[in-house]
């Protein structure tokens, strides 16, 4: 299916004005917040949320940008790591939270096109320099930026070692309650206790997964062509119709496990000839997994991440149905979805530190490969700071040098059951996905924007 871009005015941003946000009643001055092995593991990047808002129901774009900083300041006060700065102990070499609260940052922005004349498809074009301005010197920063139409995106950048999906959506979600006057659901943790064992052991099967590394073989991963940042639209009625190839064997299989095998199945036909086996990798949080069920580390602020790693030969994903590598998935999954796995990564952190440590599949290692991540329980809709919910939140990175595909799954704004998909492709994979129906270009005819 070829997707023709939408014909528009070139697409500027000016920037108007920006601004510290500090905590209310801060009191955490001379607290240094050490950062967790798993924290170390995750490393140091930016990761970027945006959101879209259709012509808010209440206020102008002024008293919008009043209202978030006066409750993003009083959010502060809960999260003040986020309004503090990371910066590398000379003693450990390794980074630490100043909670100083020196702020974070709010940009104030306008765009010179209506919300529906923006290009939701080719997030090339859209983000860097334009919806996302980053100032490496705020662990966390915020951009608000205006249309012609009257909408606003509100775009909100991370740096990793704050924490990860879950601790971001925790944030987001108190936010959201202060800013309606409401009490926060859940008070943050910001222990970050995570502590290996002594002595530390693990599994010597994580030497297969990870690995040290140092700037400069991050900066010589093998070349490759991901470059295509690209955001879709995925049907509820594709999403099921996959699932229900993915348990045709008998067994029972997740949707994101039928989603997983679909898309392998279309990457390993993109492969050049030569390549033998095929890697795709998936983020699991272990924090139930870490505490079992009784939810204590809910509220955990922190990185609580490993990579589940699937391999398998080229031919045998070419000739398997759905159903067969939907198992070969859930198999990779299952390995890593325990308390076990959880203690020998952290022990086996602590047993390379210090220094840079990633898994093998990010850096680019064993051939072309692709990582998941499921966002299904981060908050979209939710997101009414009190001027109307999203029309569209998802995820983004900002990274340009990259050794592996990447696709983030969101829920839809829409609450139907369909998915936002936002991806890092190359080229041929990105031709392959959208010569199907189940990778529909975002729009803003899918946004339901007139």
């Amino acid at each position: 299916m070829a997707f023709q871009l939408p014909l528009q005015s070139e697409f500027e941003v000016h920037f108007t004005r920006k601004s510290v946000v500090k905590a209310t009643d801060h009191k955490h001055k001379s607290l240094i917040l050490t950062l967790s092995n798993l924290d170390l593991l995750s490393g140091r990047f930016p990761v970027t949320y945006f959101y879209f808002y259709s012509e808010p129901l209440e206020g102008d774009y002024a008293s919008i940008i009043e209202s978030l900083k006066f409750s993003l300041a009083q959010t502060l006060h809960h999260y003040y790591p986020f309004a503090g700065r990371i910066i590398q102990n000379p003693s450990t070499n390794e980074p630490e939270i100043i909670c100083d609260n020196k702020g974070a940052l709010l940009v104030e922005a306008h765009a010179n096109i209506p919300l529906k004349g923006l290009n939701f498809y080719d997030l090339n074009q859209s983000l860097q320099g334009k919806l996302v301005s980053i100032d490496p010197e705020f662990p966390f920063q915020v951009q608000v930026t205006s249309y012609t139409c009257g909408g606003i995106s509100v775009t909100f950048t991370f740096d990793h070692a704050l924490g990860d999906a879950s601790a971001f959506g925790k944030f987001l979600i108190s936010w959201v309650e202060i800013a309606n006057k409401k009490p926060i659901s859940g008070f943050p943790d910001h222990k970050r206790n995570l502590c290996p064992r002594i002595p530390p052991t693990y599994d010597r099967s994580l030497d297969c997964t990870y690995t040290v590394c140092s700037m400069e073989d991050i900066l010589n991963m093998p070349k490759t062509n991901i470059l295509l940042k690209r955001l879709y639209h995925v049907d509820a009625s594709s999403i099921n119709r996959l699932q229900k190839l993915a348990c045709l064997n008998g067994e029972s299989r997740t949707k994101i496990e039928a989603f997983s095998a679909y898309v392998w199945k279309i990457m390993v036909n993109t492969f050049e000839e030569g390549h033998r086996n095929s890697k795709m990798g998936w983020l699991v949080d272990g924090r139930t997994r870490i505490c079992g069920d009784n939810h204590s580390m809910s509220n955990y602020i922190g990185n609580v991440l490993s990579v589940a790693v699937g391999e398998a030969s080229v031919g045998e994903l070419k000739q398997s149905s759905i159903s067969d590598i939907a198992k070969i998935v859930h198999q990779a999954i299952s390995k890593v979805t325990n308390k076990a796995h959880f203690l020998d990564l952290i022990d086996w952190i602590e047993c390379h530190r210090p220094g840079l440590m990633l898994s093998k599949i990010v850096l680019g290692h064993g051939g072309p490969g692709l990582v998941l991540s499921s966002g299904r329980r981060f908050p979209v809709r939710q997101l009414d700071f009190g001027f109307g919910s999203p029309v569209l939140g998802t995820v983004c990175s900002t990274i340009e040098r990259i050794g592996v595909a990447y696709m983030n799954q969101r829920p839809s704004a829409r609450g139907d059951g369909s998915w936002t998909v936002s991806a890092i492709l190359w080229p041929q994979l990105a031709a392959a996905l959208e010569s199907d129906r189940v990778f529909q270009p975002m729009s803003a005819a899918h946004l339901q924007l007139q």
